[in-house]
């Protein structure tokens, strides 16, 4: 049977649609760049999907031609994820729905972690000559997002603010604070498929980076 991610790491893509804290550890990741509004038909958002999946399903039926990747095991190609944030005339720990052309991602696929960067190139290459496509804007990702708070957002994309206020809600309760910077952002795993699935069906992973918050030291007769 093929290795699935999402049951193995149940903790990291299937948690509750309540709030909690996570410690991610570092993976790999195939990865496009770009902006604009992810629904703009024909737009750079819908273009940088088939890239990843034309990466992803290369490397995954590698077991089908004389590309041998050493430690090679079956798997399902993990879900599609993306990081979000916006440009900089909004604020960095917040995103505006209302302004999606204003965005900026980092869409990404999971990588197992027997491909090396080596067997990246190969795929690009090999994806490039056999789909007669440009796969130049993909790349090699290393994301290593570490303590993070998280919840199971069911329903509309644009209804995610509800869940963010619960994650947040939650995180200050535990003592953490929200730690979204230039290097860990908004992230997103979507585990529908939007073209099939009713946008009140939605189920999508939402994560943000959180730390401790650092203790009050008072000192007596200070104000």
């Amino acid at each position: 049977m093929a290795f699935d991610f999402k049951k193995e790491y149940k903790e990291f893509y299937m948690p509750k649609n309540k709030p909690g804290i996570v410690m991610v550890p570092g993976m790999n990741y195939i990865a496009v760049r770009g902006s604009g509004d992810p629904n703009r038909e024909n737009g750079e958002y819908k273009q940088s999907i088939g890239l990843l999946y034309g990466i992803a399903f290369t490397i995954k039926m590698s077991k089908k031609g004389d590309h041998r990747i050493e430690g090679y095991f079956d798997y399902v190609v993990p879900p599609l994820e993306g990081f979000w944030w916006q440009s900089e005339r909004h604020s960095v720990d917040e995103i505006d729905y209302t302004h999606k052309e204003d965005f900026r991602w980092i869409s990404v696929i999971r990588l197992p972690d027997f491909v090396k960067k080596d067997d990246f190139k190969w795929a690009v290459d090999e994806a490039t000559k056999k789909k007669k496509q440009d796969f130049s804007k993909v790349e090699f990702l290393t994301v290593e997002e570490g303590l993070c708070v998280q919840c199971m957002h069911i329903g509309a994309y644009d209804d995610e603010p509800a869940t963010v206020q619960l994650m947040h809600e939650f995180m200050e309760k535990e003592g953490y604070e929200l730690d979204i910077t230039d290097k860990r952002k908004h992230h997103e795993i979507y585990l529908s498929d939007a073209r099939k699935v009713a946008p009140e069906k939605l189920r999508t992973v939402i994560r943000h980076p959180v730390k401790m918050k650092e203790a009050c030291i008072c000192i007596e007769g200070s104000r």
